[in-house]
């Protein structure tokens, strides 16, 4: 039989003014009441122990944090409809609702998570992976008051999401700066887990910068604030808030072996979320600068290769020619040490770093080469090539994506005769519909295509919106579409 054993220890010593912590061995002189920290020896054999007193203001303390966050933060329930029909119908007439087919069954689903209210006009922020595919979605105040939401804008790169909802003077989490967080640091997170309301828990900053693995190929802006509080299915939109009542992230993904809390959870940080929020808001679309690089950590290799002292920075594996880096003047082979001041030691760093511009601003980056410190000014370009241009390697732009003509091994395995693969997946219109990297085009507008540029010269043609039919990497039929217009 196994057995489970939970060992809770606690130890307090409590005075008229302060607290005392004993680190070390037990026993010694009492607490002081006045010094903040005192050393004792001679004990065990001349073994030394620190005492630390701490006045009572100095512990942990959330209840402001707390209670001036709690009603800014929501509880967003979705509604997902979906369609199943019966019938022999052309897929292009039931994408665009044409007469076709013998009958439909609409399901429905529906989920929850929670958001943040970052405006006093009903603005609320969650991610996108909570709002992105509703068709109806609900939210509830603290106070118990429900509003219908509208979608404002999504960004699946960040898995940032804006709604809103018709209310005025609602209370608000001001944003705080991410960037000084401290490792240690408390932190509270606030959320609807499992429907449970308003629900709050405490941890601290366990790291910054984190990435996760991204198994589907999709372009990913990941820099991870990763926390010990407790975060469970629903809590996904929800606040991460520090002591001053400063929204520091937003509440995103858990790594469980079981779905549920396992120790680790992981929010977006603000500054990134802040950005992303009022490009929503501003424009309905996000506005990101690209730096164009490819970049690897410094690992021990590349600090042998290059003499380095220390593994501070970030090695540039290739310069996209004609990019913003390249422009400035960065080279294969420098060390991006810092980004206006920021020090940039992951590629996460950078990408975090990098994504809070806007294209055209400039900044100043800090490089190592050839053993010296220099600074470049890189202004900043724009997110994706142009639809239509063509990069060294042949592919062609295509609303974000990177299109070309799909090999004579990739036909056969996916049992086609013809088609253009996406090869690759960035910013735009076919990365919004979630479409991953390897699915290949077999037809446009419901025409044949065999070249990037059938593809290209039919969606130019289109008034109103593109309808894609295709096959997956993995050779199941599949389709997707989006408005030009």
């Amino acid at each position: 039989m196994k057995k489970t054993i939970l060992c809770v220890l606690v130890s307090a010593i409590v005075g008229s003014a302060a607290a005392c912590l004993t680190v070390g061995i037990a026993g010694g002189k009492p607490c002081s009441q006045t010094d903040s920290t005192s050393v004792a020896s001679n004990l065990f054999g001349g073994a030394q122990y620190r005492t630390v007193n701490l006045e009572l203001d100095d512990y942990p303390d959330f209840t402001y944090a707390a209670e001036n966050s709690v009603d800014a933060v929501v509880y967003v329930k979705v509604t997902v409809q979906g369609q199943s029909h019966s019938g022999s119908q052309d897929i292009f007439d039931f994408f665009f609702g044409l007469p076709g087919g013998r009958s439909q069954k609409p399901q429905e689903r529906t989920g929850s998570g929670s958001g943040v209210i970052i405006t006093p006009d009903g603005y609320i922020v969650t991610n996108n992976h909570v709002v992105g595919d509703a068709t109806k979605i609900e939210v509830t105040l603290n106070s118990n008051q429900t509003y219908e939401a509208t979608l404002v804008g999504t960004d699946p790169a960040t898995d940032v999401a804006i709604i809103k909802i018709d209310a005025h003077n609602l209370p608000t989490i001001p944003f705080g700066d991410s960037d000084q967080l401290r490792l240690g640091e408390w932190v509270i997170a606030i959320g609807s887990p499992y429907d449970l309301r308003s629900t709050i828990t405490a941890g601290i900053v366990s790291a910054k910068g984190r990435s996760m693995p991204n198994y589907s190929g999709e372009f990913k802006i990941e820099s991870f604030i990763q926390t010990d509080a407790a975060v469970n299915p629903g809590n996904s939109g929800g606040a991460l808030v520090n002591k001053a009542g400063k929204l520091v992230g937003i509440n995103t993904a858990i790594i469980s072996q079981t779905g549920q809390y396992a120790g680790y959870s992981f929010a977006v940080p603000s500054n990134i979320v802040k950005k992303i929020a009022y490009d929503l808001i501003d424009y309905g679309s996000v506005k990101r600068a690209m730096l164009g690089i490819t970049m690897r950590p410094i690992d021990e290799e590349i600090a042998k290769e290059m003499k380095l002292s220390d593994r501070k920075g970030v090695y540039v594996h290739e310069v996209s020619a004609g990019g913003a880096a390249d422009k400035a003047g960065i080279k294969q082979g420098d060390i991006i040490l810092s980004i206006d001041g920021t020090a940039t030691d992951t590629p996460s760093a950078v990408q975090a770093s990098v994504n809070s511009y806007h294209p055209g601003d400039k900044a100043d980056i800090t490089l190592l080469r050839d053993g010296e410190k220099q600074t470049v000014t890189v202004k900043f370009q724009e997110n994706a090539a142009d639809t239509g241009s063509v990069d060294k390697d042949g592919a062609v732009a295509f609303y974000g994506s990177k299109i070309a003509t799909a090999s004579s091994e990739t036909l056969a395995k996916l049992n086609v005769k013809e088609g253009v693969e996406i090869v690759s997946v960035g910013p735009g219109k076919v990365m919004e519909q979630g479409v991953r990297a390897g699915f290949v085009i077999l037809y446009v507008n419901n025409k044949s295509v065999k070249t990037p540029q059938d593809v290209i010269d039919i969606a130019k043609k289109s008034d109103r919106a593109v309808f894609i039919e295709g096959v997956t990497a993995e050779g199941r039929p599949a389709y997707f579409g989006f408005g030009i217009k």
